[in-house]
């Protein structure tokens, strides 16, 4: 099985994992159907297929959370995947990583090829990153 995730997002997770380094990371991810990209993924992908679009912030509304109980870091509707960084590696999924559907673990140098995608087993997915913007949600 293939995965597919936007070059932005991996550049802003791997940017992020290398900062907080030696502290490990994890951050909620989730996805968009590849028809909300238009013609941009048309060629690419079938347009069912989930691209992983968008991170949630660990400490995103921690303040809001403890006073009442509302989780402002993670989606309404839940995560499809999660983040990982393993500072000392391994590049797999260990027994200690916060699990979903879907696991991206990077390890140092923090580039391309030091990412890579599981299942909840450890099995290893096929790893696509597609040079496509997300749709912009505006406000009116």
């Amino acid at each position: 099985m293939a995965i597919y995730i936007t070059r932005g997002l991996l550049s802003v997770l791997l940017e992020h994992a290398d900062k907080r380094a030696p502290a490990p990371v994890t951050i909620s991810l989730a996805t968009l159907p590849a028809s909300e990209f238009g013609e941009s993924l048309a060629d690419v992908v079938p347009p069912e297929t989930p691209i992983v679009t968008d991170m949630y912030i660990p400490d995103a509304g921690r303040s809001v959370n403890s006073v009442f109980g509302m989780d402002l870091g993670r989606p309404a509707g839940g995560a499809n995947a999660k983040f990982v960084s393993h500072p000392s590696g391994p590049l797999a999924v260990t027994k200690t990583d916060d699990l979903a559907g879907v696991i991206f673990v990077a390890v140092p140098p923090w580039d391309d090829e030091s990412v890579a995608a599981f299942d909840r087993s450890g099995d290893r997915f096929e790893l696509h990153v597609v040079e496509a913007e997300p749709p912009i949600d505006l406000l009116e």
